[in-house]
């Protein structure tokens, strides 16, 4: 992840702009994911910070704009979005959704908005939010 500058309420607003002109620049469907994802992690964890990678096509939410704080992403691929938890090998996962072979990371393969508002993948969100205090 990029270094970020300091988190102010005029760098909040520029970045949520920034964001949605991202995400305006998506596939539909792929828009669709990114748009259901960030409302479900913004009520779970709504004092998260967001923040984009643009060259990485991720959108981030931590406690801080560090790697460290970090404490999930929406990830845009080319036809899906994967939601990446980056202390996901921590998470508890009894159904086994979480992929990835990383040292600390994992991830869960978005297809459709409607996968975001599941049951477990809300779970998995709030259990990584637990993770990063």
């Amino acid at each position: 992840m990029p270094r970020w500058s300091n988190h102010s309420a005029e760098v909040a607003m520029d970045e949520r702009a920034e964001i949605e002109s991202f995400i305006s620049e998506l596939e539909p469907g792929v828009a669709d994911i990114v748009r259901a994802g960030r409302a479900t992690i913004r009520t779970i964890i709504p004092e998260a910070i967001e923040q984009l990678d643009r060259a990485d096509r991720l959108v981030a939410y931590g406690r801080d704009r560090s790697y460290r704080g970090l404490i999930c992403a929406l990830a845009v691929q080319r036809s899906y979005v994967n939601l990446m938890f980056a202390k996901g090998t921590q998470l508890p996962d009894p159904r086994d959704l979480l992929l990835g072979t990383g040292k600390s990371a994992r991830h869960v393969r978005l297809s459709g908005p409607e996968d975001v508002t599941k049951a477990e993948i809300i779970e998995l969100v709030a259990a990584a939010a637990d993770l990063t205090p």
